[in-house]
C-alpha cells in the first residue's frame, strides 16, 4: 500500500463549474460526432439507394434484351426448320449451338399443328418423337395463347423438380396456317446465375418472386439480412406478375467502425490488447497445424501414390517405416515389418551373406549411389530382383536418425533385357546367314579352284606313277602344291565356319587388321567379280582390343558389301573400296570408304533406324546390326559424306591392350 500524500501534494477542491465545461464539451463532441455519423449514414444509404436502383434497371434491360434476343432465334429457328434447311442430322448441332448461347435455357422442343413433337434438343428429350406428351397446365396455357394470337407468348411459372420454370412459345404460321410451335423452357434459377454479372452478385442478393412474395429463384442462397436495402421492379417479360427483388447485403462503413474501434480502444485497450495477443497465439497455433496436417496429408498421398517401395530403417538396421508399394512388393503388411531386425523375412536365403553385406555397408555409411541389385522374395515365396538406392534420413534438427531406402521391382526389366539380347543375338546371326547366302556362289567357285587344283595332280600324279617314270623329285613338288591347295580349301572353310557358327559373344583379345584381313579374304572374290579393288591402308603395329572377332568381322563385312553395291554404276578406274585404321588416345577408328553415288542428307538421319534401307530389296536390318554390335563394344558409329564422292562409314573401338 502507498503511503499518504502530504498535504501540500492533495488536490485541491474543484468548483462545480470546473467540471461542467469538459462534460458539456464532450457531451457536445459526442452529439455532433453522432450527428455528423447519422448524416453520412444517411446519406451513405440514398447513395446505395440510387446505386441499387440503377444497377437493378440494368439487370431487367438486360435480361429483357436477353430475352428478346431467344425470342428472335426461335422465330428464326422455326422459319429454318419448317423451310427444310435444318433437316436430318443438321438439326442436332444447330439446336445444340443455340442451347449453349441461350442462358437459362434447359429444354427446346419443336411441335406439330396438333402439338406433337417433331424434333427435340440432343440431351433435352425426354418425350417420345411423334407424341404428345403431358405438359404442366402453364404450359399449355402459353401454347394455346401463341396459337390463337399468332404471337409469342410466355407461360406462367411452374415448378418441377424443386426448380421454378417458364416456358417460351413461338408459333409459325405460313400463308395464315399454322405450320408448327418452337417450345422453348427456361430455369428461372440459371437464368439469373449465368445473366447476372459476378459485380452485381456481390453487392445484392437477387430474387425473382412471384406476386405472394414466394421466391422462385436465386443468384445466391445467402441472406441479405432483414434491415437491408432492397428494391422491386417487374420482370416483364416473361410477366405473369413476377417480379426481380435485390437485396443489399449489410456492409459496414469505415467509420462506424473507426468510432466503434475509437470507443472500444478508449474504454478496454488493456483487454482488448490481451484478447488480440492471444488471439494471434492462437491463430498462428491453428495456421501452423493446419499447415503441418496439409503437409503430413499431401506428403502421405504422394506416397501412398507411389509405384516405388520406401523403407525407413533406424541407425541399428530396424525398420521404422515402410509405404504401400513397399508392403505390395513384398506381400508383407506394415505391422509384419515395422520394429523388425535383420534378417528381413524378404530376404533370399541363398543370397543372405551378400544382402547382409550390403546392409552393413549401408549402415556404414559405405552404400554406392548407383544403388545395389539384389534378390528379394514375397511373402507367398516368389523371388524377384529389386535395385535399392540409399539415403541417409535427417530429421528436423539436422541429426541422422537413419536411412531411407528406395526399392525398385526391375524383374520385368531384367526378363525384356535379357528377351531383346536374345532377339538381338539371333537377328545377328540370321544376318551373318543371309551375307554368307549371299555370297555363296562366290565362295563355291574359291572352293572349286583349289579343288579342280587337287583333282589335276593327283591325276598327273596317278598317270605318272603308272607310267613308272615319275622322279621322287618331281612326285614331292606335286604333293607339295596340293598340300598347299588343300590348305587354301581348308581356309576358305575354316572362315566360313568361323563366320556362320552360332555362339554366345565371346569378347577376347584380337587384332582389328587382322579381323580386316580375314574379312578381305571373304569378299575378294565378290570384289573381283565385280570389278572392285580393296585397298587396305591399316595402321601398324595395332594393339590388341577386348572384342568379339566375329560380330567385328560382320560389321566390316556388312559395310564392304554396301560399298560395293554402291559403287555398281561408278567408272571401272573409281571403283576402289578404302578399308583404313588410325590409333589415337581414345581406341581405334576404323573406316570404309567408297566412290559410290553417296547418301542424300534425308535418308542419313534414318540410316541406323531398323527397316529402313536405301536400296530396292534391302531388309533394312544391317546398319541397324552393326550399329549395335559397335555400341556393345562400348563405340560409336556413323556416316560421313566422302570428299571425293562417295561415302565413309566410320566405328571407334575402345583402347583396351592386352
Amino acid at each position: 500500500m502507498s503511503p499518504p500524500l502530504p498535504n501540500s501534494q492533495r488536490p485541491q477542491n474543484l468548483r462545480p463549474w470546473d467540471w461542467t465545461v469538459p462534460r458539456v464539451a464532450v457531451f457536445l463532441f459526442l452529439l455532433a460526432l453522432g450527428a455528423l455519423l447519422w448524416l453520412l449514414h444517411r446519406q451513405e444509404i440514398e447513395e446505395q439507394k440510387a446505386t441499387l436502383i440503377n444497377d437493378m434497371l440494368w439487370v431487367e434491360q438486360n435480361l429483357d434484351f436477353q430475352l428478346s434476343r431467344h425470342q428472335e432465334h426461335l422465330q428464326q429457328l422455326a422459319q429454318d426448320y419448317f423451310a427444310g434447311e435444318l433437316a436430318g442430322p443438321r438439326f442436332d448441332p444447330h439446336a445444340r449451338s443455340l442451347m449453349l448461347n441461350s442462358p437459362g435455357m434447359v429444354k427446346l422442343l419443336i411441335l406439330d399443328e396438333g402439338g406433337a413433337l417433331l424434333r427435340g434438343a440432343p440431351g433435352t428429350v425426354t418425350d417420345d418423337i411423334g407424341g404428345i406428351a403431358p405438359r404442366p397446365e402453364p404450359s399449355r396455357q402459353a401454347y394455346t395463347l401463341s396459337n390463337s394470337t399468332g404471337k409469342a407468348a410466355f407461360s406462367p411459372p411452374y415448378p418441377d423438380e424443386g426448380e421454378f420454370f417458364f416456358d417460351l412459345v413461338v408459333p409459325y404460321f405460313r400463308d395464315s396456317q399454322l405450320l408448327g410451335t418452337i417450345m422453348a423452357t427456361f430455369s428461372i434459377r440459371k437464368l439469373i446465375a449465368e445473366q447476372v454479372p459476378w459485380w452485381f452478385a456481390e453487392r445484392y442478393r437477387l430474387s425473382v418472386t412471384d406476386a405472394g412474395g414466394a421466391v422462385l429463384g436465386s443468384k445466391s442462397n445467402l441472406k441479405a439480412g432483414e434491415e437491408t436495402l432492397n428494391y422491386q421492379i417487374p420482370f416483364e417479360p416473361p410477366g405473369h406478375g413476377l417480379l426481380l427483388v435485390a437485396n443489399a447485403y449489410r456492409t459496414e462503413t469505415g467509420l462506424w467502425r473507426n468510432a466503434l474501434a475509437v470507443i472500444i480502444v478508449g474504454l478496454a485497450i488493456a483487454v482488448l490488447g490481451s484478447l488480440w495477443s492471444l488471439r494471434r497465439h492462437v491463430q498462428r497455433r491453428l495456421e501452423a497445424e493446419q499447415a503441418l496436417s496439409r503437409e503430413h496429408a499431401f506428403r502421405k498421398a504422394m506416397e501412398d501414390s507411389l509405384f516405388t517401395g520406401l523403407r525407413a530403417r533406424d541407425l541399428d538396421g530396424r525398420i521404422i517405416y515402410v509405404n504401400p508399394a513397399f508392403c505390395r512388393m513384398t506381400g508383407f503388411s506394415a505391422s509384419e515389418l515395422v520394429g523388425l531386425s535383420p534378417p528381413m523375412p524378404y530376404w533370399v536365403p541363398e543370397e543372405y551373406d551378400a544382402t547382409l553385406t550390403a546392409h552393413q555397408k549401408v549402415l556404414a555409411g559405405l552404400a554406392p549411389s548407383e544403388g545395389v541389385e539384389l534378390p528379394l522374395q514375397r511373402k507367398n515365396g516368389e523371388r524377384f530382383d529389386a535395385l535399392i538406392y540409399e539415403a541417409p534420413l535427417i530429421d528436423a534438427e539436422g541429426r541422422h536418425t537413419g536411412w531411407m531406402g528406395s526399392v525398385l521391382d526391375v524383374t520385368e526389366r531384367k526378363r525384356a533385357e535379357e528377351l531383346s539380347r536374345q532377339q538381338r543375338e539371333k537377328l545377328q546371326f540370321t544376318a551373318r546367314l543371309v551375307t554368307m547366302g549371299e555370297m555363296a556362289s562366290t565362295l563355291a567357285h574359291e572352293l572349286n579352284q583349289p579343288l579342280s587344283a587337287i583333282s589335276s595332280y593327283t591325276t598327273g600324279c596317278i598317270n605318272r606313277l603308272d607310267a613308272g617314270d615319275l622322279p621322287r623329285s618331281e612326285l614331292r613338288e606335286a604333293l607339295g602344291k596340293l598340300a598347299a591347295q588343300a590348305q587354301r580349301a581348308g581356309r576358305v572353310i575354316r572362315r566360313i565356319y568361323d563366320f556362320v557358327r552360332r555362339s554366345e559373344p565371346q569378347r577376347a583379345f584380337c587384332n582389328v587388321n587382322e579381323i580386316i584381313e580375314d574379312a578381305t579374304g571373304l569378299i575378294e572374290a565378290d570384289a573381283r567379280k565385280g570389278g572392285v579393288r580393296i585397298v587396305q591402308d591399316l595402321f601398324s603395329p595395332l594393339p590388341e582390343i577386348l572384342a568379339d572377332r566375329v560380330m567385328i568381322e560382320q560389321v566390316l563385312l556388312n559395310l564392304m558389301r554396301n560399298g560395293m553395291d554402291a559403287m555398281q554404276a561408278t567408272p571401272s578406274d573409281r571403283k576402289q573400296l578404302i578399308v583404313s585404321t588410325v590409333l589415337d588416345e581414345k581406341g581405334i577408328l576404323v573406316s570404309v570408304a567408297d566412290h559410290g553415288s553417296g547418301i542424300a542428307q534425308e535418308a542419313a538421319a534414318h540410316l541406323f533406324e531398323p527397316f529402313f534401307s536405301t536400296k530396292p530389296e534391302g531388309m533394312g536390318m544391317g546398319l541397324n546390326i552393326c550399329r549395335s554390335i559397335i555400341e556393345f563394344h562400348k563405340g560409336r558409329m556413323w556416316v560421313d559424306a566422302n570428299p571425293e564422292g562417295g561415302t565413309v562409314f566410320r566405328f571407334t573401338l575402345p583402347r583396351e591392350e592386352a
